[in-house]
C-alpha cells in the first residue's frame, strides 16, 4: 500500500503524509486545499465512548451534551509523539486494500484527516468525561507485550500473543465510523474479520453472546482514578451472529502503520454498523456466554446507551437528534445518517424489527434498544 494514500492534498479527503506533519510550512500548503473544501474532520472512538465535558462527570449523568458550536476550520499541526506509533511490526504493516468493501453509497467519500483522527479521541481509561488528545495522558501505557485471553463456551479456549494476533493475514479496509455524539470519519484500519479468531476457540452451541473486556491498568491509564464511579474494566458484547459477521473486525493497525496509544493499541474491535461505543479498544479478555451481559454504559445510562446501538436516525437519542452527522473537526459539514450507518445490505437481515420510522426520545426509567 503506497503510503502517498494518505496525501491530504486533494478534494477526496486523502490524508496528509507523517513526514508533512512535522514541517509547518509544508503541511500548511498541503493543507489548504482540503481546509477550503470544508471537509477535513473526524476522529474515532471505543472504550469509554459516548463523551461529554471533562469536569462535569458524575455518577448520577457521567455524559455532557455534544459539541455545537460554529465551524473550526484552524490548520492542525502535528506535536512530537503525537504519530509515534508503540510497537513496530514492519512485516505486516502497510497492508493491501480489500476493495471489496468500499464506503457505502451514501456516505461523503474520502479519507479523514489522519491528524485529526490522532488528536481526538474518546478513550476514558485515559481522558474521561469528555473526548480530546488522549495521546497526552497515554505516555506510561505499555502495549507490548500483551496477551487475550479467548474462553467461555468454546472447545479449544487459548490465550494469544502480539506475535499470534499479527500471524493472522491482515488487510486494510475503508470504513465510515459514526460516534453517537452525531461526528463521523472514514477511516483506513487494518486487521483481520473478528470471525477468523473466534472460529479458532470452536464457539459451542449454546454460546449466544460475545464479551469483550479492556485492559484496566490504573497505574498506566490515570482516567480509571479520576473516574472511579464508572465500572471499570471497559467491557461491551455482541451477539454472536454480530461477531461473525463479515464486517466485525479485529484492528491492530490504522493509517498503514500500528496502532497508536489513542486508537486502542494494540487490538481493538471495528463493528461499522454501530455506534463507536461498542468498539472496545485495548482488548484483553473474549468470553462466549449463553445469556446477554449488561454492557458498560447500559450501567451507565440504560435509557440512552442500549445492548444493540445500531446506528439509526430514526432512534433519537433523549438529548439530540440522530438524524444527521458531521465531520468532527469541523463541527460542521452535516450529512444525513444513513440507517446502519450506511450497511445495511451487510447487516439489516439480522434486525427485522429495527425501526423504520422515527420514534420518540426515551425517558429516563425506559431502556434503550
Amino acid at each position: 500500500m503506497a503510503r502517498d494514500r494518505y496525501r491530504a492534498d486533494g478534494p477526496d479527503l486523502e490524508v496528509t503524509p507523517r513526514e508533512l506533519f512535522f514541517n509547518r510550512r509544508a503541511f500548511i500548503h498541503a493543507s489548504v486545499g482540503a481546509m477550503a473544501l470544508g471537509t477535513i474532520g473526524c476522529s474515532e472512538t471505543g472504550a469509554g465512548a459516548p463523551g461529554g465535558s471533562r469536569g462535569s462527570a458524575t455518577p448520577a449523568d457521567p455524559i455532557g451534551p455534544p459539541p455545537e458550536g460554529p465551524p473550526d476550520r484552524r490548520i492542525y499541526e502535528a506535536e512530537e509523539g503525537l504519530l509515534d506509533a508503540p510497537l513496530s511490526r514492519p512485516d505486516v504493516f502497510p497492508t493491501t486494500r480489500n476493495d471489496a468493501y468500499p464506503l457505502p453509497d451514501v456516505i461523503p467519500p474520502g479519507l479523514t484527516n489522519r491528524l485529526d483522527a490522532a488528536r481526538h479521541n474518546n478513550f476514558y481509561e485515559f481522558l474521561p468525561g469528555e473526548g480530546g488528545e488522549v495521546w497526552r495522558s497515554a505516555d506510561k501505557y505499555v502495549v507490548d507485550p500483551w496477551s487475550i485471553e479467548i474462553g467461555g463456551l468454546c472447545a479449544k479456549p487459548m490465550t494469544i500473543g502480539l506475535d499470534d494476533l499479527f500471524a493472522f493475514p491482515h488487510e486494510e479496509r475503508l470504513y465510515h465510523f459514526r460516534c453517537v455524539e452525531r461526528w463521523a470519519m472514514n477511516i483506513p484500519w487494518s486487521g483481520f474479520p473478528l470471525r477468523a479468531m473466534l472460529e479458532k476457540v470452536e464457539p459451542a452451541a449454546d454460546a449466544k453472546y460475545v464479551r469483550f473486556i479492556s485492559a484496566a491498568i490504573p497505574e498506566q491509564m490515570p482516567g480509571i482514578a479520576e473516574a472511579p464511579y464508572y465500572d471499570w474494566p471497559y467491557h461491551e458484547a455482541l451477539r454472536i451472529d454480530e461477531a461473525m459477521n463479515e464486517l466485525a473486525m479485529v484492528v491492530t493497525g490504522v493509517y498503514g502503520e500500528p496502532l497508536l496509544k489513542q486508537h486502542g493499541a494494540p487490538v481493538r474491535l471495528i463493528v461499522p454498523w454501530k455506534y463507536g461505543y461498542k468498539n472496545p479498544k485495548a482488548i484483553v479478555k473474549i468470553e462466549f456466554i449463553k445469556d446477554k451481559p449488561t454492557t458498560f454504559w447500559e450501567k451507565a445510562q440504560p435509557h440512552e446507551y442500549g445492548f444493540l446501538s445500531n446506528v439509526n436516525p430514526n432512534i433519537p437519542h433523549p438529548r439530540w437528534s440522530q438524524a444527521e452527522s458531521y465531520w468532527v473537526r469541523l463541527r460542521g459539514g452535516w450529512f444525513p445518517t444513513p440507517i446502519f450507518n450506511g450497511y445495511e445490505k451487510y447487516v439489516g437481515a439480522m434486525y427485522p424489527d429495527e425501526p423504520r420510522t422515527l420514534q420518540k426520545a426515551l425517558d429516563k426509567g425506559q431502556t434503550a434498544r
